[in-house]
């Protein structure tokens, strides 16, 4: 299934994640089986966020995955479209600083961040290489980036046996925890078309990032993508 043919526009996810925002996060921790946790630090770490940076957190949701570049120092802006999940975060972490903004056209200036980073979000964006031109644009230059995303495990019968999770019991789970379980039909298929490590490496690099690097977590369930915008 290709990526276009699971196009929504920003309005139909947006409303998407409204749904969802009441049990997003304890829904991803059962449909993880609690590896959420394990991915957060290992995006935080790849961060490696510093006092007196400003990061800005895309796609953040209720703001979970912002707590921990807080915790070094660094001023964290997340920044979320769905006015839903940004509600919610206030409700749980009030004193974040919440942001409203389309990662298409981000509500900041150019040269404004140390880092962007970006979970579990880019996949549902409908143009991945025009997303990855705006946080080259808002980043500092030899700023970084960190994407951390779902992928593909790198042992084909594991890959087998994930994809089947994927279609068919993530669903069913889902429809116990999720305040919205048709929404995880569409992110299944989501994941499972979005592309390989490498080749996306390669749409990471011809986007005018430099010294694009991988790592693959949890025999390749999620991948850490790490770049640098030129001095």
């Amino acid at each position: 299934m290709s990526r276009s043919s699971l196009a929504k526009n920003p309005s139909e996810v947006a409303a998407m994640f409204d749904h969802l925002a009441a049990r997003y996060d304890i829904t991803n921790d059962v449909l993880s089986f609690g590896l959420t946790h394990s991915w957060r630090r290992a995006t935080a770490g790849a961060v490696a966020a510093k006092k007196g940076e400003m990061i800005l957190d895309l796609a953040a949701g209720t703001g979970t995955s912002s707590l921990a570049f807080e915790k070094s120092g660094a001023t964290v802006i997340p920044c979320d479209f769905s006015l839903g999940m940004l509600q919610e975060g206030n409700k749980k972490s009030p004193h974040l600083n919440f942001s409203a903004g389309d990662a298409l056209s981000l509500p900041f200036a150019d040269n404004t961040f140390d880092a962007v980073t970006i979970s579990f979000g880019i996949r549902n964006v409908n143009n991945v290489d025009k997303a990855l031109q705006e946080m080259l644009r808002v980043t500092k230059p030899a700023g970084r980036l960190v994407i951390c995303e779902f992928s593909s495990p790198t042992m084909e019968l594991f890959r087998k046996v994930y994809m089947e999770y994927l279609m068919k019991a993530l669903p069913l789970i889902a429809q116990k925890t999720s305040s919205n379980p048709e929404a995880y039909i569409y992110l299944a298929e989501s994941i499972r078309a979005w592309p390989k490590q490498k080749d996306f490496a390669t749409q990471i690099g011809n986007s005018n990032w430099n010294d694009v690097k991988w790592k693959n977590l949890t025999g390749g369930i999620v991948a850490l993508h790490r770049a640098e915008k030129r001095s």
